[in-house]
């Protein structure tokens, strides 16, 4: 039988511990996901609902099938930044008539819904999601465009944004744009370049240049309606492809459009009657992960929480036992996983997780990253070992892998093990944190130490005195920045992941992941993975 046992004991002072630990990280993390819920706070939410206007969260409930989830992406974007938590822009995956589609939508009450710096970056990202998964994309427009003091941010980059819905449009995947309000500026080619255009009738307001700039422009007097209404656009410029009576008929009319896509995904969704739920409570997932990143853990106890019944073939269990390897399926979808389990990678780790991605890719298997690394093994044994080219090896098998990749950061995810695990910059389908992860070059201590080592030796050499109590204050103050810039809301404001989720939601954040992904067809590499140093 290949139904992993669990050795967890949820009685056990210590998973009590874990546990309460995972519990506040989690409540920190709703007070700060509770500020992009607010929007822009009471005054301006209710001065945008005196005008009869829904929130753009409650305008992608009603877009969406009644009853299915919404994988809201980046919702932490900005965090630690001059700009809302949020950026302006709620962005995420949904059903539509049973297609799954990206779902971008304007917060109309941040500052009117213009974009900043953080949400060009986040609509980039869910660009590049929807891209890459082939998905319908439909942008819920009311936004009075570039945030201005911020230009100097914004204009050049932004236009990748027009670049990215006509790309889209050339490759088949359908484009539609909804306008509730204002979408003026570079903002109107949001709709100028969308494939179905609807526009809310007395509301939307889309033109490149407002009443006070062609005054002043070109000395002509106009109103918003002639200049750029719905009525004349669907009358008169044909901008409009469908006008809708009011905000409600808006979402009416989306929903129909992507009901005529005649939109069919790559591969069939697997049976939910066939899939069997894990043996283990996905509650148990809150204790399992210690407090302190030092102490391991086992991730068998993760997959045995996430996977099918449990059920996990684990590939050279013996060889490499840092490194938990094996084939598995989460909701009916067959996956490849690879799990740290000591922290550390060594050669032996290194070679067997090249092996592994290399038959993922034979087998068109989709890989699933946990991390839980300190980075590659160091010192004069493992160097004479060979680390730097099986470390290499791994990360190249890694770079040029063509199957999907997904990547969940449970714990430490430090230095290149970050990269040969799949981190940001080697482009995984999608990427999510636990409130439990870090993430940088190396631990807070270490680092700190390492400068310490630096500046005493260059003391030395230089035959001066060394302080030790400003040697002390350095030490904690670089501990403390690295420790706080390690954290995951710090790293979810910057886009590093997708999001920050509850452990206890892992299996079905996953889920929805991989149905989306099987949305676009995909092949595994069958060679090109480069030179593999011997």
């Amino acid at each position: 039988m290949t139904v992993l046992a669990s050795a967890l004991d949820p009685a056990s002072a210590e998973y009590a511990e874990h546990r309460q630990t995972m519990l506040d990280r989690l409540a920190e993390l709703g007070t700060e996901q509770g500020k992009a819920l607010a929007g822009g706070g009471e005054k301006y939410v209710a001065r945008h609902r005196g005008r009869g206007k829904l929130l753009a969260r409650e305008r992608i409930e009603l877009l969406l099938d009644p009853d299915t989830p919404f994988l809201e992406l980046s919702p932490l974007a900005a965090w630690g930044s001059d700009y809302p938590v949020g950026a302006s822009m709620v962005t995420g995956i949904g059903v539509v008539e049973g297609v799954e589609c990206l779902i971008t939508a304007n917060d109309p009450t941040v500052r009117g819904g213009a974009s900043n710096p953080w949400t060009l970056k986040k609509a980039f990202r869910a660009h590049e999601i929807g891209h890459a998964n082939r998905l319908p994309s439909i942008h819920l427009v009311e936004s009075g465009g570039a945030d201005l003091p911020s230009q100097k941010e914004i204009f050049i980059p932004g236009g990748a944004l027009f670049k990215h819905l006509t790309q889209s449009s050339a490759a088949g995947i359908p484009t539609i744009a909804v306008v509730f309000g204002n979408s003026t500026a570079g903002g109107a080619y949001v709709p100028g370049m969308s494939d179905h255009v609807i526009m809310v009738k007395e509301r939307a307001k889309v033109f490149l240049g407002g009443p006070p700039l062609v005054k002043m422009a070109t000395g002509e007097e106009s109103d918003d309606e002639s200049l750029g209404g719905a009525e004349m656009h669907a009358r008169t410029s044909g901008l409009a492809d469908h006008l809708a009576e009011d905000e409600r008929d808006a979402l009416r009319q989306a929903r129909r459009v992507v009901s005529r896509l005649n939109w069919r995904k790559a591969y069939a969704d697997p049976d939910p009657v066939s899939v069997a739920p894990p043996k283990y409570d996905e509650d148990e997932l809150l204790g399992i992960v210690p407090g302190d990143l030092k102490k391991p853990f086992d991730p068998r106890e993760v997959i045995a929480r996430i996977v099918d019944g449990s059920d996990f073939d684990e590939f050279k269990p013996l060889y490499g036992s840092s490194l938990v390897t094996g084939w598995a399926a989460l909701h009916g979808y067959p996956v490849g996983i690879l799990a740290n389990a000591q922290g550390v990678l060594f050669s032996e780790e290194s070679q067997k997780a090249a092996q592994f991605i290399q038959l993922a890719n034979q087998r068109d298997i989709p890989l699933l990253f946990l991390h839980n690394t300190t980075g590659y093994m160091v010192g004069k044994e493992y160097e004479q070992g060979g680390i730097i080219k099986h470390g290499a090896m791994m990360i190249n098998a890694v770079s040029n892998s063509r199957v999907p990749h997904l990547s969940v950061l449970m714990g430490a995810s430090y230095g290149a093990g970050h990269y040969g695990m799949c981190g940001r910059a080697y482009d995984p389908r999608f990427l999510f944190a636990w409130p439990s992860a870090k993430s940088a070059v190396m631990g807070p201590q270490q680092l700190a130490g390492v400068l310490s080592i630096v500046a005493r030796a260059s003391a030395a050499a230089k035959g001066q005195p060394y302080d030790d109590e400003a040697d002390a204050g350095l030490r904690a103050m670089v501990e403390q920045q690295i420790e706080a810039e390690s954290l995951p809301m710090f790293l979810s404001g910057r886009l590093y992941d997708d999001g920050v989720i509850d452990p206890r939601d892992t299996r079905t954040v996953l889920g929805l992941c991989l149905s989306a992904i099987h949305t676009a067809p995909y092949e595994g590499a069958r060679g090109g993975f480069g030179v593999f140093r011997m």
